[in-house]
């Protein structure tokens, strides 16, 4: 195969990858707290066959991860009493079959069991890592801006908000949760905003210009490949004519 074919192939592996991310973010942009991801890209060099005539070395695009924009999103008021939205860096820790996950979605609610529950049913952690249990009764329940929970009837739990020195390393695990084996840091520059929810950092105008510009690059690429292909079959035909 041609060397442009491959660095083209390259290409096009990439723009898929940047897509599926861009889809992603559309997808979430009215999702409590989601964090917009972005593709990273890097030139790779691929030594040629030391057959080759020429052995110079070929330059491809490599796709080798994503960040995440860890802007806020904007606040909204609910009055809904069981929502809350993180005012600074914290994460709200989370209860998952896998461990203690993290979240910025702030919209929260009880189940049957009356524990304080995220929007997909997850158990809200409180500071020692146990589910928030909500005892049957209370209405006048308040957050306070340290985490701390309480009712009418006195003190009922504190959630657990953790920071991290590199929020990078938060690894996405779908439905707002984040994952990652970094020790959590005291909260100490996040407060908490009751009657409130963080919405999505998506802009949507944004990444709906991103699908466009991919999908036009992509379609360059593939008209590239296919002039190259078809240069490739017109120079056999005539050898085949001449032999």
């Amino acid at each position: 195969m041609d060397n442009s074919i491959y660095i083209a192939i390259s290409k096009q592996t990439a723009l898929k990858g940047q897509m599926d991310l861009v889809a992603n973010n559309i997808a979430n942009m009215n999702t409590s707290g989601y964090r917009a991801q972005h593709a990273l890209f890097q030139e790779y060099v691929q030594k040629q066959d030391s057959i080759a005539e020429v052995n110079d070395p070929i330059s491809m695009v490599q796709n080798y991860g994503q960040y995440d924009d860890m802007r806020a999103g904007p606040v909204k008021t609910t009055g809904n009493k069981l929502d809350i939205a993180l005012q600074g860096p914290g994460f709200l820790g989370v209860i998952t079959p896998g461990g203690i996950e993290y979240t910025r979605g702030g919209n929260l609610s009880m189940n049957t069991n009356g524990e304080l529950v995220t929007a997909t049913g997850f158990p809200v952690a409180d500071a020692g890592g146990a589910p928030i249990i909500i005892p049957e009764g209370e209405r006048e329940i308040v957050f306070g801006k340290d985490g701390t929970i309480v009712s009418e009837n006195g003190a009922i739990g504190e959630l657990m908000i953790a920071e991290f020195d590199n929020y990078q390393n938060l690894t996405p695990q779908g439905n707002g949760l984040y994952k990652t084996d970094d020790a959590a840091l005291p909260a100490d520059g996040t407060s908490i905003m009751q009657g409130a929810v963080e919405g999505s950092n998506v802009n949507p105008i944004l990444e709906m210009t991103r699908m466009i510009e991919i999908s036009r690059n992509y379609q360059s690429t593939h008209k590239f490949m296919q002039g190259e292909h078809d240069l490739q079959l017109d120079s056999i035909k005539k050898l085949a004519r001449v032999s």
